[in-house]
């Protein structure tokens, strides 16, 4: 074991934020499981707390979870962690490269920047516009820009009859101010996962559809699966991750008619995936990496 001080942001009782604890107190004989909504911070003090924690005693944490859902109060939670940084607590991934993440439309900035294939999108605020854009792609998926596992997405179809069409789009507009639409691909009835530690890519895991539902998630009768991509699949996913600093990631990838497309990078990535897809096992990795970290920073 080392002396070494390395706290989890994430959500007690969860599968993931629990195994990523585990595996630190394993290697350390430390364990502390921090959900974000019990942090105090002191401005005046210029400093962070849970509980009786001061976290500037900490030599790093590793955020696993932000938050149970996305939603633009994660960027708060993200800044708050920002002054365990300037305070020269690791933080793993960066503050910055996750706020980068979290909202859809800034990744997606951000891949288009790198020139990364990626299903045709627009987005806009006009009722009006999307009903123009659903008709051009025929099929086309709304998905809200702070968003995981496919939650509040819904798939709109040129074929429904436009009052319905603009009743649904309407809807979704008043929870959804910015609209983000995508249009639907014909997929192989699977997604795949490909992980990255510290910028070295580990395996890929497929999400193969248990459903007749559109997408493949867990939530919606999702299987993992082991999957073997194309170097050409590696290395677009490769380019994508590199241009968000993180730590740990997963990047998402569908082989579709128009070839491989990113459909984003994740900002905590994917365990059970991982380990039950690929048989890797992220956590004690990604612990290993934070440990060599630090090491080489003393």
């Amino acid at each position: 074991m080392v002396n070494l001080k390395i706290a989890v942001i994430g959500l007690p009782g969860k599968w993931s934020s629990e195994k990523l604890a585990d595996a630190i107190e394993e290697k350390t004989g430390f364990r502390l499981l921090i959900d974000m909504a019990d942090i105090r911070f002191d401005s005046d003090t210029q400093s962070l707390w849970h509980q009786e924690q001061n976290l500037a005693e900490l030599d790093a944490v590793m955020v696993k979870k932000i938050s149970p859902e996305y939603n633009p109060q994660v960027i708060d939670r993200l800044e708050l962690l920002r002054i365990l940084e300037v305070q020269g607590v690791r933080v793993f991934s960066p503050a910055d490269s996750i706020i980068g993440l979290i909202n859809r439309l800034s990744c997606t900035i951000t891949l288009c920047k790198q020139q990364i294939p990626m299903p045709p999108t627009q987005v806009t605020e006009s009722v009006e516009q999307a009903i123009k854009i659903v008709k051009e792609y025929q099929e086309a998926v709304f998905k809200p820009l702070f968003s995981s596992k496919a939650r509040g997405m819904f798939v709109a179809k040129a074929s429904t009859p436009e009052a319905e069409l603009r009743a649904q789009i309407s809807e979704f507009n008043a929870e959804h101010r910015s609209m983000y639409i995508q249009k639907k691909l014909a997929l192989p009835g699977k997604d795949l996962g490909l992980v990255f530690l510290g910028g070295e890519y580990l395996g890929t895991y497929a999400r193969v559809s248990g459903s007749d539902t559109w997408n493949t998630t867990i939530n919606s009768g999702g299987k993992y699966a082991s999957y073997q991509p194309s170097e050409k699949i590696i290395d677009i996913a490769q380019r994508a991750q590199a241009a968000f600093n993180m730590d740990f990631t997963t990047v998402d990838v569908a082989e579709s008619e128009l070839g491989p497309v990113v459909f984003e990078v994740s900002a905590f990535g994917g365990f059970r995936g991982a380990l039950e897809g690929a048989g890797i096992d992220a956590a004690s990795l990604y612990v290993d990496y934070v440990l060599k970290e630090l090491r080489s920073a003393q």
